[in-house]
Parts: C-alpha cells; sequence; structure tokens
C-alpha cells in the first residue's frame, strides 16, 4: 500500500490484493480529505483496466463527493497479475468479491457498487454476496453478460472448434476460449438482480452503439424497488467527454446519499443556540466542523500547510464575514436611499506587512495584519453616489468590530 499523488484536497492510495487464485490484482483507492462518507467499489468495462477515463474519472468524482472509491484491474488486465485467455465472468465476479474484502479488511466495507458496462453486470451478480452494500449503481451495462459474445462473432466457429481464438477488441489482441463464451451463456442474471435486495441505479445512454438502451429496460424490469432510472442523453458508452462522467458521479452520489445515510449509524447533531457557533474537530488534523443553529459548514487549511484543503480557512472565514456584512450593508443603505444599485460584489485579500510600510497606521514597529477589500457597485450610480457608498462600507458592523477593542474570554467548558 502507498500514496500516490492525488487532485488537490483529495488522497490516493496505491493498494492491491489477492483473488482466489492467489495473483496479485493492482488497485486504486480514492479518497476525500477528510473522513470518508462511505466506501464504494467500481468495475471497469470489459477488457479494459482501471485507468480508462470514465473509471478514474468517476472516482475520482464520486471521491469529491466524499465517497472513497475503489477501483482495480481485473485478473490478467491493466497491472494486475495472471492470463486473461483463463478468466470469464464468474471470475470476473470472484475478483470483486476478494476487492470487496480488502476493502473489508483494510478500511470498511463498500457500501455502494458501481460498475460500468459488463462490470455494470458484473456488481449486479456480486450483489448478494456483499452483505454491508446498500445501493448499486450500472452505467451502460448488458442485462445479459452473453451481450459481449457480439464482439467475437466472427471468431465464434474458430473458438468453438479449436477450443480458443485470438481477437481484437478495440485495437488489441485478445485469447479468447471456449470456456469463456460457455460461461457467459450460462448467467441468469435477472434473477441475481431480482435476487440481490438493494437499491439500483441505472444510468443509460439512450444512443449507445455498444449496449443498447434495451439492455437498462431489462434489467429495471427484472429488480425490486426501490430502483431508478436515469438517462445519459447524447453521452457514449464509453462517457468520453468529461462532463459526462462528472454527471455520472454527482448523480449517483446524490442518488446513493438517501440509502448511504439512512444506513449510516445515526450521530445526534449537538444542539447550538441561535447566536452561537460551535466548532469541533473532524480529524486530528486541522479540518474543523464549523455549525450554527441551522448551519454546518467546513473549515480547514491548504494543503500546503499540512491541511486537507476540505474548506475555506479561518482566516477565509473572517475574509467572508467582512465581505457579507459590507455588501449586507451597501444593499440597506441603497434600498432605503432608493439608489439604483443593481449588484454589488465585494473581493477581500489578508496578509502582514511590516508597520513602517503603513503610512496610516498609528503601530509603527513589528508586522500588522491587513485586508484589501475591493468593491464592485453595479447600477446606474453618480460619482457622488459611489463616493457615499464607499464610505458606508466602513461602516458595517463587522468592520467596527475588527476597529473596536475586542475582550475575547477563554474558559475550559470540559
Amino acid at each position: 500500500m502507498s500514496d500516490v499523488q492525488a487532485p488537490r484536497g483529495m488522497r490516493r492510495e496505491k493498494l492491491d490484493f489477492s483473488n482466489p487464485a492467489g495473483e496479485r490484482l493492482s488497485a486504486l483507492l480514492e479518497s476525500p480529505a477528510g473522513t470518508p462518507r462511505a466506501y464504494a467499489l467500481f468495475a471497469h468495462c470489459f477488457t479494459c483496466s482501471k485507468d480508462i477515463a470514465a473509471a478514474s474519472r468517476v472516482s475520482r468524482a464520486l471521491a469529491a463527493q466524499g465517497i472513497a472509491t475503489l477501483r482495480f484491474d481485473f485478473t490478467g488486465l491493466g497491472n494486475s497479475e495472471g492470463d486473461f485467455a483463463n478468466t470469464n465472468f464468474s471470475s470476473n465476479v470472484e475478483d470483486l468479491l476478494a476487492a470487496a474484502a480488502s476493502l473489508r479488511e483494510t478500511h470498511e466495507a463498500p457500501r455502494l457498487l458501481v460498475g460500468h458496462s459488463l462490470g455494470g453486470a458484473a456488481v449486479l451478480a456480486a450483489a448478494a454476496d456483499i452483505p454491508e452494500a446498500v445501493a448499486v449503481a450500472t452505467i451502460g451495462a448488458p442485462a445479459d453478460p452473453s451481450h459481449v459474445a457480439h464482439l467475437f462473432d466472427d471468431a465464434r466457429d474458430a473458438i468453438e472448434r479449436e477450443g480458443e481464438a485470438t481477437v481484437d477488441l478495440a485495437g488489441r489482441r485478445f485469447t479468447i476460449r471456449r470456456q469463456f463464451l460457455h460461461d457467459i451463456e450460462q448467467q441468469r442474471l435477472s434473477e441475481r438482480v431480482r435476487g440481490m435486495r438493494k437499491a439500483l441505479l441505472v444510468l443509460h445512454s439512450p444512443v449507445d452503439e455498444i449496449v443498447g438502451v434495451d439492455n437498462a429496460s431489462a434489467i429495471f424490469a427484472a429488480a425490486l424497488h426501490p430502483k431508478s432510472f436515469i438517462s445519459l442523453d447524447r453521452a457514449d458508452h464509453l462517457l468520453s467527454r468529461p462532463r459526462d462522467s462528472r454527471y455520472v458521479a454527482a448523480t449517483i452520489a446524490a442518488w446513493a446519499s438517501r440509502y448511504l445515510d439512512d444506513d449510516a449509524p445515526a450521530q445526534a447533531r449537538p444542539a447550538v443556540a441561535d447566536g452561537e457557533v460551535l466548532v469541533r474537530e473532524r480529524d486530528h488534523r486541522f479540518t474543523q466542523e464549523v455549525l450554527t443553529d441551522r448551519h454546518d459548514l467546513i473549515a480547514d487549511e491548504p494543503v500546503r500547510v499540512g491541511g486537507a484543503d476540505a474548506g475555506p480557512s479561518p482566516y477565509e472565514f473572517l475574509l467572508a464575514g467582512l465581505g457579507a456584512c459590507t455588501a449586507m450593508t451597501l444593499r440597506m443603505y441603497a434600498s432605503r436611499k432608493k439608489l439604483a444599485l443593481e449588484h454589488v460584489e465585494v473581493r477581500l485579500e489578508h496578509d502582514r506587512i511590516h508597520a513602517e510600510d503603513c503610512a496610516e497606521c498609528e503601530t509603527r514597529e513589528g508586522k500588522l495584519d491587513r485586508i484589501r477589500r475591493r468593491v464592485r457597485l453595479q447600477g446606474d450610480l453618480s460619482a457622488q453616489e459611489r463616493t457615499r457608498l464607499l464610505e458606508i462600507a466602513d461602516r458595517c458592523p463587522v468592520h467596527r468590530t475588527l476597529h473596536s477593542e475586542i475582550e475575547v474570554l477563554t474558559s475550559d467548558d470540559s
């Protein structure tokens, strides 16, 4: 297991685990910077790898939504050991169960299963044997694993006659053996779908030229409720456009939250009085939960100083408070005076400067804090009105608080 470079605000771990034959399979776990809401297991398409664009984009997008997602190379593909020619649909299902077992042992069992194309059929087949899973999502999945047989129709006779044949799939050469054909023909996926007892989301493009949308209809019809269908308008089978992958991930995360949150242990939200703010640790680094009586926020520090960048920093919250107060004060004044103020924007920056560089400051030694506030006023305003509004900006309550003498009383509330 090792950490590798991840997008800002996320973690990425290289993992490996053994399949039932003892071969090492390569995996990658994409996680949010803080504590994951849940863990998911992603199964890639036929003859693809965990690094195909759809798999990596969807996994990263799910992680950004707080769902740690493990994707891996099936036996004989990508960086995994084994001979692809010896695999079949049943061995793919066994690989999935081994991945779930590894995730269960090293982190937490997957509660969400996601599969793309034949990987979607595989997660449907494996779902009943992963008891912790509460939700399953398929993307462009076939209703019957034998659907992939059309990819090597021209070699079918040779496979049956010789026991195997080399076929060209998307520009790559693979050996397909007779046992693979016989295995996919023996699958009864509709029975497994009906008996899996999980919430199901079927995502499929009506213009999918690889796996027709009628497959989505068959999967949906076989499943018991709760079940949902989302049409991926204009998306191709491999989700080649990044925006399609992002849409899929956002949709899955939003849909799954109903089941993941219901299944998660209930944690009572602490009572917070009106006007009070509660801040408590979310991890043992810098990530903090910020709670008011009606709102939940996250505060953090940037990655460059050891944080996870899961939310604004304390100084960014300070600037946000001043900026919000400024804009609100200007709006109230403009409304009262009936000024033609159409829109207000306030940009703020904080830094520390040498006191000697501040001509208007009383402090002459050491360093002091400086906040730059740039106010953008849109509307048919005269020069005099604009000048007056900038004067009013300095009168917002938060601005006055920052300039006044402040007493902070600290006590032990244990």
